[in-house]
């Protein structure tokens, strides 16, 4: 008698667990492509609007000059990518962004600093792009990379709803792409944010030359924080040139659905955010990844520091699938 399919029982499937095994975790993301996308949207109706997808915007507040060897960014000094580093952006002017951003239809607004670490001096700052952007009724996330004892508290009570700090692929794989933080760094940061009260996000970037055991490994470590993270940030690689990643291989349109569709399986109350990348996206596979339940797309025309489909595109998209904005 065959085994019965890892995807059999959607109820027991939307029940959140923490003690995922990477075995576990791999027959779920090796399922037959069809069967695994009819189950991911199965468990995503349990828990979130069917054809509703929030629409968020994020702005680099400070550009460049990171000090972190970050393979995939064009935003480390360690990289001669053509890209001019910038001082913090004044708090005014974040908050004009953030009302164009809402005038648009974003309601949540994410702010990231090409920082290793929140440094002291620029706290206040930071505390006033969070207060001003809270005022608009906009959610409110930052990345801002390390953070120490106390600073998560302080952007707690500015209002922050969400820190956004990525695991960015599997622990094995993680020293191939980033040699300047380690690991436990990230961790460590994800357990300060959490014990501050602050909602987390935190994903992971697909198409860096990983192995699928590798995009396994990262999304067993995702579902195993408990309590999951609210947000979960799938990203596809941009390359950029003058990055160590530029000139990887492609990865697989359907691969990239694969992983969107294990992690909302395995993170059932999680909002699972189509992130990075959907400018190299045709539309068809954008409706692949939302119907295998992606229920967040960052709009506008710059994502940092790379392109992002324009407001046009993205509104046909909805209007050819229906959807409606959260």
């Amino acid at each position: 008698m065959p085994s019965a399919s890892p995807l059999a029982d959607t109820a027991r499937l939307a029940t959140p667990r923490f003690d995922w095994t990477r075995a576990e975790v791999k027959a779920i993301h090796d399922a037959p492509f069809a069967d695994l996308v009819h189950a991911a949207g199965s468990v995503h109706r349990i828990h979130h609007r069917a054809g509703e997808v929030q629409k968020s915007q994020l702005l680099s507040i400070k550009t460049g000059g990171c000090p972190e060897d970050c393979g995939y960014c064009n935003q480390s000094a360690k990289f001669d990518t053509g890209l001019k580093a910038s001082k913090l952006m004044a708090v005014d002017t974040v908050i004009e962004k953030a009302k164009a951003a809402k005038a648009g239809g974003a309601t949540r607004f994410c702010m990231g600093a090409a920082w290793r670490s929140l440094k002291e001096r620029d706290e206040p700052q930071i505390c006033a792009m969070i207060e001003g952007v809270k005022s608009l009724g906009l959610e409110t996330c930052m990345t801002l990379g390390m953070l120490d004892d106390g600073q998560a508290e302080r952007l707690k009570s500015a209002g922050l709803d969400y820190y956004n700090h990525n695991l960015d692929t599997s622990p094995e794989y993680y020293r191939d792409i980033i040699t300047t933080r380690t690991w436990e760094d990230r961790i460590e940061t994800l357990g300060r944010v959490r014990s501050a009260g602050i909602k987390v996000c935190c994903g992971g970037i697909i198409g860096m030359g990983e192995s699928a055991d590798d995009r396994v490994g990262l999304l067993t470590e995702l579902a195993s924080l408990d309590p999951h993270p609210e947000s979960v940030p799938i990203n596809h690689l941009v390359q950029v040139s003058g990055t160590p990643l530029s000139g990887s291989e492609p990865l697989d349109g359907l691969d990239f659905v694969r992983a969107i569709a294990t992690a909302r399986i395995i993170m059932p109350t999680s909002v699972v955010r189509l992130s990075a990348g959907r400018e190299g996206m045709s539309k068809e596979l954008q409706a692949l990844c939302i119907l295998a339940g992606a229920g967040s797309i960052f709009v506008g025309e710059e994502l940092l520091t790379t392109p992002n489909p324009s407001l046009s595109a993205d509104a046909r998209l909805f209007e050819e699938m229906g959807l409606e904005a959260r």
